[in-house]
């Protein structure tokens, strides 16, 4: 089994310390980071991807395994930016304002890193304008809003109305989730997409840069 394989199986399992023994290997084999990250890590959170969308695997699973992709990213940031390896866009991502919960959010954040996005993690209690000022400081293409109560999901229209009367409007995409959230939602209050799940999210995301 080749170095790579063995970085995706183990990121697969959760296995954090072996992953980024792994990478260091790689590193020390030659193997270009760009190839580290595509061919090893990302693949390996593909495959947890699907399997969650499945209900193959679960939340607990997606967590272990994307703190093993964090402990491979922690060693292979540095050496991505130096060889000049881009992120596939830049996506900011908070709670909406008056919401506290963010494991959601985290999952989110964690499978956008996982699909190769530069993430800006807004944190929870957001308001619409400082997702939206941070979108337009890191240069974003992407704002996800995320939502647990049915009474602050309310509050994700703020998000819309703030990019619609910034310089972003048109540029910037607004996607939506979270357990209360709806397709017919996001339609009502004119939302650029909606996810279902931390997976799709991902999905959605990339379709988004890759048009």
């Amino acid at each position: 089994m080749s170095v790579l394989e063995q970085i995706q199986e183990n990121l697969i399992k959760g296995k954090a310390n072996e992953v980024a023994e792994l990478v260091e290997n790689a590193l020390k084999e030659g193997i270009s980071p760009a190839d580290i990250l595509n061919n090893g890590m990302l693949r390996g959170m593909n495959i947890i991807g699907a399997r969650f969308k499945k209900n193959e695997i679960y939340v607990p699973e997606v967590l272990i395994a994307a703190r093993a992709m964090k402990a491979g990213m922690k060693i292979l940031r540095p050496k991505l930016v130096s060889t000049g390896v881009e992120p596939i866009g830049t996506i900011v991502i908070g709670t909406v304002k008056g919401d506290l919960h963010d494991i959601g959010k985290n999952l989110v954040c964690m499978m956008m890193e996982g699909a190769g996005f530069n993430v800006i993690d807004a944190g929870i209690n957001i308001e619409g304008e400082k997702l939206v000022e941070l979108a337009k400081e890191n240069n974003a293409s992407l704002i996800g809003a995320s939502a647990l109560l049915t009474t602050t999901m309310i509050n994700m229209k703020d998000v819309v109305e703030a990019l619609k009367a910034s310089p972003l409007n048109q540029k910037v995409k607004l996607m939506i989730g979270g357990a209360p959230v709806t397709q017919a939602f996001a339609d009502e209050i004119g939302a650029d997409a909606y996810a279902p799940d931390a997976a799709s999210a991902a999905d959605v995301a990339k379709s988004f840069v890759q048009k």
